[in-house]
């Protein structure tokens, strides 16, 4: 989860700095001069920021060992990958980003493959977490 978190936060990053960089990598041609009305380099630059938003998600659900975060991510992360792929196999997105596609289908796996590992370990993960009652900083409140 961490791992995945650092890369989403860098490549938001990227994305903001050198849109015409990331376009380039996800197999789309940056060009020089955009025509009027269009919008490319705002989806950019938000898109790149729910990259950066989703980056720092990961990182803190992963230090907090948050695994119903861990959870949630599994269908929704095979729905991208189905998504991109399809987007790829209908030639509306190059073959290039079929390889988005795979890294969010490979993640959803390797994700629920861990969370299945620990649950045969007794490790219970539930889709909405128990609330734990709060506790005072100042002992004896």
């Amino acid at each position: 989860m961490a791992v995945f978190g650092i890369l989403a936060f860098a490549l938001g990053i990227l994305g903001l700095l050198s849109p015409s960089t990331l376009l380039g990598m996800l197999g789309f041609e940056a060009l020089d001069q955009r025509a009027p009305g269009d919008y490319t380099l705002v989806y950019m630059a938000a898109s790149s920021m729910a990259a950066i938003n989703m980056g720092i998600y990961y990182v803190f659900a992963a230090a907090s060992e948050f695994r119903s975060f861990y959870l949630w991510t599994v269908p929704f992360r095979l729905l991208t990958c189905t998504v991109f792929t399809i987007l790829v196999i209908t030639e509306a997105a190059p073959a290039e980003f079929l390889g988005v596609g795979l890294w969010e289908g490979a993640g959803a796996l390797i994700t629920g493959a861990a969370l299945w590992i620990e649950a045969r370990r007794g490790v219970i993960t539930r889709w909405i977490p128990e609330r734990q009652p709060a506790v005072s900083p100042v002992p004896g409140k």
